[in-house]
């Protein structure tokens, strides 16, 4: 049966002090997203990646983008159907079993 999965990967231009090493958030999305629909296609799933230091619209992105900024949570941070499901340096096979669960 067909899922419809929503995801978010807030981020920011400039990388987080302890995430030096690795991707942008920009490009961990990119990533996520690459390796998501080809693991899940028959899945409908979309992506969505927004930048806390623009102004976002939507109350949920406001108060996750305010709880990065207060450091709550480490970007990219990465949010499926509403649920955080992985920071900073957000595991693959985390993620897929969080999909998983709801097939």
């Amino acid at each position: 049966m067909k899922q419809s999965f929503t995801f978010k990967v807030y981020g920011a231009d400039e990388k987080c002090a302890s995430c030096i090493h690795l991707p942008s958030a920009k490009e961990t999305s990119e990533w996520l997203e690459a390796a998501i629909t080809r693991k899940f296609p028959e899945q409908s799933i979309q992506f969505f990646y927004l930048n806390i230091d623009d102004d976002l619209n939507e109350e949920e992105d406001q108060k996750y983008s305010q709880a990065i900024k207060e450091e709550e949570y480490f970007y990219p941070l990465v949010v499926l159907n509403g649920e955080v499901v992985g920071e900073g340096n957000p595991n693959l096979k985390v993620i897929s079993k969080r999909i998983e669960d709801h097939l």
